[in-house]
């Protein structure tokens, strides 16, 4: 939404440090999409069961971690530099209004299609596209509070939500869609033939993207990068110091930690946090750490690894949708060509395998998303590109 509208060699180092986290963090969501694609066979929960779950496994899967809290804060960021550009809150607000609908129609029928293969469907997930849209949305309304208020909104949605935990609806009361919608993860059955999954409910997600909507000036044009580097380390640290402590406290909206015979363990059940919907010591140690990478990356200028970082950062909803449909036709020629070696799926043996998987792919889709970044910097008069 800012600089993906530019080429990556001709980004301010402000500029480029987003789109190069943006990138990293699309990188781990391929790990995890290809930890889900080919080794399904060894399923995850949410939070993950110390006693089944190996240790490389659970550190794949904690990576991916990052990807939904530091995605959905760059959103809110971008929105605000996008402001920054177009010069009022009318501009932000009716694009946020755009973009967001439009990512819910996609996560409808693209991003569904992508992961069943199923027309019509019968079963269609409202995942992360689905939350992005919706927070951007909600997102449109809030911007015409006073900073300070939407900063304030964003902090008691994240802080507060998990005090809204025990609250449920029946499938019988008027409250049951927008509440699972909202916060109470669940199935929504619409008709004989078709459900509907919330697995990313938003509410605390409009949170994550009005703070990020409020980090906005720390990088308006012309700004001290000292300052907005000094900003960034306080802020992620308090937020890690955060984690640490409530975690420490084995307490407030999350599932207690505990002690085993390994250290290993330990430190596994103490890093194994809620993301469905996202407590508040999962965003805490998320954001933490996605504002520290946010500094470092902006401090190590115009390194080539940031660089080739920022075109995956560059075009993200190119490559989401291109590396769904490569896996998934990727899967299905194994099948065919393999037949189902792990009971019901095809799958790889050990995790190295998923690995070595997501980097090759990584590598193979590099040269598309780069082209296809060039292509929006060079046509900004097709308007729909803005909206990869």
């Amino acid at each position: 939404m800012t600089s993906a509208s530019a080429t990556p060699t001709l980004l301010t180092q402000r500029l480029q440090s987003i789109d190069a986290l943006r990138g990293l963090v699309i990188l781990f969501m391929l790990l995890d999409h290809v930890r889900e694609t080919f080794f399904l066979h060894h399923q995850v929960g949410d939070p993950m069961a110390i006693d089944t779950t190996e240790p490389s496994l659970f550190v794949s899967r904690t990576l991916a971690h990052l990807c939904a809290p530091v995605f959905v804060l760059l959103t809110g960021l971008s929105a605000w530099l996008y402001g920054e550009k177009y010069q009022g809150r009318s501009d932000v607000s009716a694009f946020l209004f755009k973009r967001g609908l439009f990512l819910v129609v996609l996560e409808f029928t693209l991003v569904n299609f992508a992961w069943t293969f199923q027309l019509p469907p019968s079963v269609i997930y409202l995942q992360v596209i689905w939350a992005i849209g919706v927070s951007m949305i909600a997102l449109s309304l809030l911007v015409w509070l006073p900073r300070a208020a939407l900063i304030a909104v964003g902090a008691i949605i994240i802080a507060g939500h998990n005090l809204l935990d025990g609250l449920h609806f029946g499938v019988e009361s008027a409250l049951h869609v927008p509440w699972a919608i909202l916060h109470d993860r669940g199935w929504l059955e619409f008709s004989d033939n078709l459900r509907l999954r919330t697995s990313y409910p938003v509410l605390p997600w409009i949170g994550v993207i009005a703070l990020g909507y409020g980090l906005g000036p720390w990088f308006a044009r012309g700004s001290e990068a000292g300052r907005r580097q000094q900003r960034l380390r306080v802020a992620g640290l308090i937020a890690l110091l955060g984690f640490v402590v409530l975690r420490m406290l084995n307490g407030y909206g999350e599932a207690p930690w505990n002690g085993y015979p390994t250290l290993t363990q330990t430190l596994m059940s103490f890093f194994n946090i809620t993301k469905y919907p996202p407590s508040l010591l999962f965003l805490a140690l998320t954001l933490g750490c996605g504002l520290l990478l946010l500094r470092a990356f902006e401090r190590a200028g115009q390194a080539r690894w940031i660089s080739a970082l920022a075109v995956f950062g560059a075009a993200p909803m190119f490559f989401y949708l291109l590396h769904l449909y490569v896996l998934k036709l990727l899967y299905l020629a194994s099948v065919a060509l393999f037949g189902l070696n792990q009971g019901d799926y095809f799958g790889f043996d050990g995790i190295a395998a998923v690995w070595l998987a997501a980097v090759l792919l990584a590598v193979s889709l590099y040269l598309p998303v780069r082209g296809f970044a060039r292509l929006k910097a060079r046509r900004r008069d097709i308007t729909w590109l803005k909206y990869f």
